[in-house]
């Protein structure tokens, strides 16, 4: 157990995404018993112990979809042939492949926090970084090369530093949320000067952020996590 918790914290301080699995009940005959835990990992690994091949071949199953989710379950497996019942936090499993009994097992999905490059110096910067960590959010300055999760950068130097540059390597990354604080005016200008294909350039939020009145630094900076969770995808 000692070895399987610090395995998490190192999958966690990495930005590994996984799913913790926990026997909570066990009906014999059952290999597993209750408070035995497993780690299913994107690559389909399993590490550590929730039962046989055939219950941990449905862990991997179901781990692997709630990666994508980020949701949590409870997931019933049985001996009884039938079919996949899924109601409010619960999934049952038919497996004829059990030796008999039934596990309930707990899938944790247990996802990094969102990762954000704030670029800039300003109030709004700040307040960016200072609501974001509030938010449980991975809020880090603009830096290069761009990690693979990244899921946000937000420009907010108003005007000072290379701003086209830091949104032209945000738009070629990928990076799923891309938005410049500026008025229309300004953000007009510097996004004609993007040497960027036209759908990329219309990619960039500005004014970035939902549209809540927002007048000082922290609402801005609260408008643009409102967009970036409005926006977050739904289990």
């Amino acid at each position: 157990m000692n070895a399987l918790l610090t395995r998490v914290d190192d999958l966690r301080s990495g930005r590994m995404p996984f799913v913790l699995a926990t026997v909570v009940r066990a009906e014999r005959p059952t290999s597993a018993k209750p408070g035995d835990r497993a780690l299913v990992l994107p690559d389909g690994t399993i590490e550590g112990f929730v039962g046989g091949d055939c219950a941990e071949h449905t862990v991997r199953t179901h781990g692997l979809r709630l990666l994508e989710s980020g949701a949590s379950t409870l997931l019933r497996i049985t001996p009884s042939e039938g079919p996949e019942s899924v109601t409010e936090g619960l999934v049952t499993v038919g497996n004829p492949c059990l030796s008999g009994g039934s596990l309930d097992i707990f899938l944790e999905a247990m996802l990094p926090p969102l990762l954000v490059h704030v670029y800039g110096d300003a109030p709004v910067a700040r307040a960016l970084v200072e609501i974001g960590r509030a938010l449980g959010h991975e809020v880090c300055p603009f830096t290069e090369p761009l990690p693979p999760d990244l899921g946000a950068v937000v420009v907010a130097s108003h005007g000072h530093g290379d701003e086209p540059a830091v949104l032209t390597a945000a738009l070629s990354a990928g990076v799923p949320y891309v938005g410049l604080i500026a008025s229309r005016k300004r953000a007009a200008a510097v996004l004609s000067g993007l040497e960027v294909p036209p759908d990329r350039r219309a990619r960039v939020r500005s004014p970035a952020g939902l549209d809540i009145g927002a007048r000082t630094a922290p609402e801005i900076a609260l408008s643009v996590y409102a967009e970036l969770i409005s926006e977050r995808p739904r289990a």
